[in-house]
């Protein structure tokens, strides 16, 4: 039998959010810039699939690969940490001074990362800005004029939309997250994973982090959309409803229900000599 307890998950996530909090600033923008990159790619399969069979369905079916490579890999995705770092702070096993640390270098990381992958993929798909016309260009201009222009007509109320979306979607991206440590099998792990960032791409929700590269990458191409546009109308929002979601429906609610104070093995958490180790292995970093 590989699936794990709810029990020894939460205390998993407990202490994979105090040993992503104590990683250098270093380590924490490099694997955050990874992660940006491999959500930009996913998300240029996910519309490349979705083009060429006329099924969006598909193209969602095919967008987990680049999220199943972040959590394989043990990378820093800013959305998956706002709900492991604060499962950290309520166990006691981190700070909010270095939950705050976390995911300031984890969000400027990701942001990095996809707009590098942006650049590339701008200079590749228009072979360097001599023609713009192709299939996918067009996508990806439509899909952030609805992520940011569409939101601004609406006003206050596409504010509150956006948020929404964003919570629901953080709320989902997190349990991906969660379900990769449900196996101890490395396709265990995959298959569980792909069930909810299946549906929040599917159901067209606010990432913040895929939105890093969708909204800059339709700007390099041409889109009628300014930095403000971005940020006021859809990053900023976003960004919001994605703590939400991480924090609230996944972080304190998992941590509520399953974690019970004042006992190593019921919880499964870590003797203080397995601390030691971590301790040392996050020196070592």
């Amino acid at each position: 039998m590989d699936s794990i307890k709810p029990s020894k998950i939460i205390s998993e996530l407990i202490q994979m959010g105090a040993y992503k909090s104590t990683l250098s600033a270093k380590h924490i923008l490099i694997r955050g810039f990874l992660s940006g990159a491999l959500l930009g790619f996913s998300t240029v399969l996910a519309f490349t699939v979705a083009i060429q069979s006329q099924q969006y369905y598909l193209g969602a079916l095919a967008f987990p690969v680049g999220f199943v490579m972040i959590v394989l890999l043990g990378l820093e995705l800013v959305t998956g940490n706002f709900a492991t770092v604060p499962m950290a702070v309520m166990g006691k096993q981190t700070s909010m001074k270095n939950l705050f640390y976390n995911w300031f270098f984890a969000f400027l990381g990701n942001l990095l990362g996809s707009v590098f992958l942006g650049i590339m993929f701008f200079i590749y798909v228009t072979k360097c800005g001599h023609t713009y016309d192709s299939d996918i260009v067009k996508k990806i201009i439509a899909i952030a004029q609805e992520k940011t222009l569409v939101y601004k007509d609406l006003g206050y109320t596409g504010s509150i939309v956006v948020l929404v979306k964003a919570i629901l979607c953080n709320w989902m991206v997190t349990l991906g997250v969660v379900m990769g440590l449900v196996s101890s099998s490395t396709i265990g792990k995959i298959c569980a994973i792909w069930l909810p960032i299946f549906t929040f791409f599917a159901l067209g929700l606010e990432h913040c982090v895929v939105n890093m590269f969708v909204i800059p990458t339709a700007m390099m191409l041409k889109a009628p959309i300014s930095v403000s546009d971005w940020w006021l109308w859809n990053q900023i929002p976003a960004t919001i409803g994605n703590i939400i979601g991480g924090f609230f429906f996944t972080g304190i609610f998992l941590f509520i229900t399953y974690h019970k104070k004042g006992s190593h093995e019921e919880n499964n958490l870590p003797t203080n000599s397995e601390k030691n180790v971590v301790e040392v292995s996050v020196s070592e970093e």
